[in-house]
């Protein structure tokens, strides 16, 4: 029996590694692992748009938002306990921010997946991310006339943390086709 990579399906979900009952799960455990593994090594730079890309290719919007927010947690976590985030009005804010731009990097994310076509995912995926990087962009630039930090807004800095999201997020559908692929929680298969 063969496996195509990365099948479309009626339900508009285009990431499919497990079993539906298993998705939430899965998406949390794989994106709070890659959020620690993030978190330690690009602290503020953090892949949220490809966490939230994943998320919304697999989950409904709700409980994409509830593995996202989980994933901001954790980074938050690491950043304040671990990493030792300066405690002020103004750190405290930008991670409120961060968290709330990849909020809303996550519905985007999903809309977009709804709107476009189901064929070709590969090809979706990435027109997906690059709407769900440049609603992220947008929103953490909105609040630098707030909160200062316009400086980490030039082209070289966003194309460098974009085109390192584009990487976790192909890492990430590699983890998940590989899943998908040894099938090591025995969902019952379809036939191709």
């Amino acid at each position: 029996m063969t496996h195509p990579i990365l099948p479309p399906h009626a339900d508009g979900f285009r990431l499919h590694p497990v079993a539906p009952r298993l998705a939430p799960t899965f998406v949390f455990a794989l994106l709070t692992v890659s959020s620690a593994l993030a978190s330690f090594a690009f602290a503020c730079a953090t892949p949220f748009a490809a966490f939230a890309v994943v998320a919304a290719a697999m989950l409904p919007l709700r409980p994409a938002l509830l593995v996202v927010t989980g994933t901001w947690l954790l980074n938050q976590t690491i950043g304040f306990g671990v990493l030792h985030y300066p405690i002020d009005a103004s750190t405290i804010a930008w991670g409120f921010v961060i968290g709330a731009a990849a909020l809303l990097s996550t519905a985007v994310a999903s809309t977009v997946l709804r709107v476009l076509p189901q064929g070709r995912t590969p090809l979706m995926l990435a027109i997906v991310f690059v709407a769900a990087y440049a609603v992220y962009e947008v929103a953490l630039l909105a609040a630098t006339p707030f909160l200062g930090g316009e400086g980490a807004f030039t082209a070289a800095i966003v194309t460098r943390i974009g085109l390192s999201s584009a990487v976790w997020l192909a890492g990430l559908v590699a983890v998940c086709e590989i899943v998908r692929l040894l099938d090591p929680f025995g969902r019952p298969m379809r036939n191709a």
